[in-house]
């Protein structure tokens, strides 16, 4: 499954299901096949998201720091770490406040 998120302010933002379904559980959205966030929930959307990142930015820099402590010597690392959920949120949180600005509702699935 996808989720297409659509607003008269933006582009459409696609997502995979687990991607998608990630942001809307962190802003407080059943992540059903359909929905809507209201004009009036995106400030809170928009702080949820950025506190989520800046939560997993965090806990990555502890873990970065715990293994650096644990290792004598440490191999050279590729660098590859995976996408992050910031990198994930910046488009949606986009999104989110050009709705805002314009107060206009995003939704998926329609």
């Amino acid at each position: 499954m996808l989720y297409k998120f659509k607003s008269k302010a933006t582009g459409d933002v696609i997502m995979l299901e687990p991607q998608g379904r990630q942001i809307l559980e962190i802003i407080g959205k059943n992540p059903g096949p359909k929905g809507i966030v209201l004009a009036s929930e995106m400030s809170a959307a928009i702080a949820a998201l950025q506190a989520a990142v800046v939560q997993e930015e965090k806990e990555i820099e502890a873990a970065s720091n715990a293994q650096q402590d644990t290792e004598a010597e440490s191999a050279p690392t590729s660098g590859a770490r995976g996408i992050r959920l910031k990198q994930r949120a910046v488009p949606v949180i986009d999104m989110f406040k050009r709705a805002l600005a314009e107060e206009v509702d995003v939704v998926w699935g329609v």
